[in-house]
């Protein structure tokens, strides 16, 4: 079955070369066909299985494809790849169009699962609301957070809002950190503390230069 897999490979390759450079890694007991590092398609007992995602599982179903199965010790598994049959090998044209809409919606299904990934709400603590003063402060994302840290991000909300209190400071550390704000470890609850009290309440008591002054130099 590797030869016939073999075989396939190269045939696959000349037929979508022109949609990336065209690689392959094992997978599945056969071949993954990648377009520019973007999975697409699958190689198995010599043959072509396209990758659906939800936007492109309803079209392939429409054009009468169907699912690959995997054997999974013994067990049967629906795999989300869709069987090109002869007919379709034929009709170059169209497989070339069938596989570049396979590219651009893993691509795009890449590219949401990275932008979910760096949005501030994955984080512990962050919900929607806290989201929300974060972006309003220029803090975007995880990146943003991590490279601010929690002080100087703390300031930078206290500009939107004056009345925020020590919760919130402990909250930011603790999403940096990994850790819901009341199971902080106790040296970094007693950092953030301390550096509240020595100060954010001189700042609202008006004995430290402003908070624009202060997000430079937070320490």
């Amino acid at each position: 079955m590797k030869g016939i897999s073999s075989g396939r490979v190269v045939q696959a390759k000349a037929c979508f070369y022109a949609l990336g450079v065209i690689t392959t890694r094992s997978q599945f007991g056969g071949y993954g066909l990648l377009a520019d590092g973007v999975m697409f398609a699958l190689i198995a007992e010599g043959e072509l299985y396209l990758r659906a995602t939800d936007s492109l599982e309803p079209a392939f179903r429409a054009r009468g494809m169907v699912n690959m199965v995997y054997s999974k010790r013994g067990m049967p598994i629906t795999m989300r790849y869709y069987w090109v049959d002869e007919t379709l090998w034929r009709d170059r044209d169209e497989l070339v169009g069938l596989a570049w809409q396979a590219i651009r919606e893993a691509r795009r299904e890449l590219q949401d699962k990275t932008d979910n990934q760096s949005r501030l709400k994955t984080l512990p603590n962050i919900d929607i609301n806290m989201e929300r003063l974060l972006w309003r402060a220029g803090i975007r994302n995880v990146y943003d957070l991590r490279l601010n840290g929690a002080k100087r991000s703390y300031l930078r909300l206290l500009q939107q809002q004056h009345n925020l209190g020590l919760r919130v400071l402990l909250a930011l550390g603790g999403a940096i950190a990994g850790y819901h704000h009341a199971a902080l470890p106790s040296e970094l609850r007693s950092e953030l503390t301390c550096w509240f009290e020595r100060t954010v309440l001189l700042l609202r008591h008006g004995h430290h230069p402003d908070v624009r002054g202060l997000i430079k130099d937070p320490e």
